[in-house]
């Protein structure tokens, strides 16, 4: 009987060890937190947006950071393939807006007990508060591992799936790359990916916590288009946050990285075209034609942002409407269309929902996760160089890579 190590008790971990249980060998899970599924705890707001609907070509294409990498893995287990797996094990799911996948309760408590509750019925050994500081070789292959106590422990295979070094308080501390790196891996350098923004516009502060839904986001980079994304955001003390947002942090950071001067131009009216914006402006004009402009405007925006809009616009918020000139009025059509924020940095790696970067997929083999530079060596998860877009894809990309590892690193004989 294979003898199995799996260091990391996330969802690939918890993945690959049901996995390799399953084909038979003896699996040991070592976790370096007092409960397995830490982070999976707060995934999708504390509901576990578990995968999404789409068909596979369509996941792969919103997992931006190395998503043909997936190609092999995520065949073999797709996002059916989780959905039937949370199903079998008592957890029934359910498809929202934008495909995004949940349980019917809401609960990630109850799909992390759910692969727990997998693990001891495959009589997996779960051994928490258990940090690995080395992974141990023997005449060039893995022979197991050695932990923070000095303990050893024997693996006929090992499966890094550490995660990575964002949200360190549920376990996630960049200790995989360590590991990786004394072993010759290429840690490609790390980012944040799903992570909100900040600005240097201090308005933002006066309007924290308003959400805006159907806004349009163009990311632009020394003047030049990035990315552009529509959808839901929010305004935050420091900046800016959301699904959109999130979503294109990822490139922000990678051009603030390259020293690029960084801005988001916000179309808080993109179903309209400027000439219907500005008829649509006209008609509210001459409905509150003897208010002052920052009255005039209710119907148009949040309360909260008319002020903000109406100085970026430079225009007197206290300016009477029917004083307006046509210029001014263009003006204001433009903010609209147009509001552009000054992005100076992400927030902080450990507030990222998810780490770009990590171990090189050119050094992993994509149908097993198996290194390509150390035999018995697999990996799975956020430690592995892959990250994507909200919506349940990062969490498909980790079971997925996860159910490779478990059942290759019992298959193969090298």
């Amino acid at each position: 009987m294979k003898q199995i190590l799996v260091i990391g008790a996330g969802p690939a971990g918890m993945m690959a060890a049901i996995r390799a249980a399953e084909n038979g060998a003896e699996v040991t899970l070592l976790e370096k937190m007092k409960r397995p599924g830490r982070k999976m705890m707060i995934t999708g707001k504390g509901r576990c947006n578990i995968t999404n609907a789409a068909d596979v070509p369509e996941i792969i294409r919103n997992i931006h950071g190395n998503g043909a990498f997936l190609n092999s893995s995520m065949r073999a287990f797709d996002n059916r393939d989780v959905m039937d797996f949370f199903v079998e094990q008592g957890v029934p799911v359910k498809v929202e807006r934008g495909n995004r996948v949940f349980p019917v309760s809401d609960k990630a408590q109850d799909v992390v007990d759910a692969m727990v509750h997998r693990l001891h019925e495959l009589g997996v050994r779960i051994e928490l508060e258990m940090p690995v500081t080395d992974i141990l070789l023997q005449e060039g292959r893995v022979a197991g591992v050695r932990t923070k106590s000095g303990a050893h422990y024997k693996a006929d295979a090992v499966i890094l799936a550490v995660g990575g070094a964002s949200y360190p308080g549920t376990g996630s501390t960049g200790d995989g790359y360590a590991m990786a790196k004394k072993l010759s891996h290429t840690i490609v350098p790390l980012q944040p990916s799903l992570v909100p923004l900040e600005t240097e516009e201090e308005w933002v502060k006066d309007v924290q916590g308003l959400s805006l839904r159907n806004v349009r986001a163009t990311l632009l980079a020394d003047g030049g288009k990035v990315q552009e994304m529509f959808g839901e955001m929010m305004f935050t003390h420091f900046g800016v946050t959301g699904p959109i947002i999130l979503s294109m942090s990822r490139q922000a950071a990678k051009c603030l990285a390259d020293g690029k001067f960084v801005e988001l131009e916000l179309n808080l009216k993109p179903a309209l075209t400027p000439e219907k914006l500005d008829a649509r402006v006209q008609r509210d004009f001459e409905q509150y034609i003897r208010k002052s402009l920052k009255n005039g405007l209710m119907d148009l925006l949040p309360h909260k942002l008319i002020e903000p809009v109406l100085d970026c616009a430079y225009l007197d918020p206290e300016k009477p409407v029917h004083q307006v000139t046509a210029e001014e009025r263009h003006r204001l059509v433009e903010t609209l269309q147009h509001l552009t924020l000054t992005i100076t940095k992400t927030r902080p790696l450990a507030e990222a929902i998810v780490t770009a970067g990590g171990v090189s997929v050119r050094e992993i083999n994509p149908k097993t996760m198996e290194s390509k530079l150390v035999p018995g060596l697999y990996f799975a998860g956020e430690v592995v160089d892959v990250d994507a877009y909200t919506g349940g894809y990062n969490l498909q990309a980790a079971f997925s890579m996860g159910n490779a590892a478990g059942c290759w690193s019992v298959w193969n004989d090298d």
